[in-house]
């Protein structure tokens, strides 16, 4: 029996602009609600295949990712079951969601795969930007994108309620969204798409 009833997974790079997205929504939903202990929330970030022990122990799973669908960039697209894995590697963007679809084929060879999988997915707007935050098209789907998944959840009969105390967090604060933002140099202290110094001859 799978001792997780729901993995929220959010898989990503903070650190390339909206290649964030999924790392943000998860972090705005554990921000934002409670949920009982059978029900993980998760910053996968670009961990690959040492996901898979948690996607085989959870009955359901959800999962926000960004992901290049050549669509809008902000646009939303929702992909449920064994649609999964194809919407992952609807354009590669970076090795996460070749190691995410790795995830899920070995879950599958295993015959381990969560009943029922969502993934919550938009369409970036900026990756090449290092140190660089979502967009505003992208940051502004966060909202929508929870709302979808806790949709999903009252589907399945997870409870969950709004959260009334802030999430102690002493050592990875720095890399919450606002201070982050927050902290990051100007264009002209910090080169955003490579130093000239050392790409010029590339």
């Amino acid at each position: 029996m799978k001792k997780t009833e729901l993995l929220v997974l959010g898989i990503g790079n903070i650190l390339w602009a909206d290649e964030g997205f999924g790392v943000r929504c998860v972090e705005a939903m554990n921000a934002a609600y409670q949920f009982d202990d059978n029900v993980t929330v998760l910053d996968g970030g670009t961990q690959g295949l040492y996901l898979l022990p948690f996607l085989e122990e959870a009955r359901y799973l959800i999962v926000f990712d960004a992901v290049d669908y050549g669509k809008t960039p902000g646009e939303m697209v929702i992909a449920q079951d064994d649609e999964v894995p194809r919407f992952m590697g609807a354009k590669k963007m970076s090795l996460h969601q070749t190691g995410f679809q790795e995830v899920i084929a070995c879950a599958a060879l295993a015959d381990r795969l969560p009943e029922s999988m969502m993934l919550i997915g938009v369409q970036p707007e900026q990756l090449e930007d290092f140190g660089g935050s979502l967009r505003d098209v992208v940051k502004a789907q966060i909202p929508h994108a929870l709302e979808m998944a806790l949709l999903k959840m009252r589907q399945w009969g997870i409870p969950y309620k709004p959260r009334h105390s802030h999430v102690v967090d002493e050592h990875q604060h720095v890399l919450r969204m606002d201070e982050y933002e927050a902290g990051r140099p100007s264009e002209a202290q910090a080169c955003r798409f490579g130093d000239d110094r050392f790409m010029g001859g590339v």
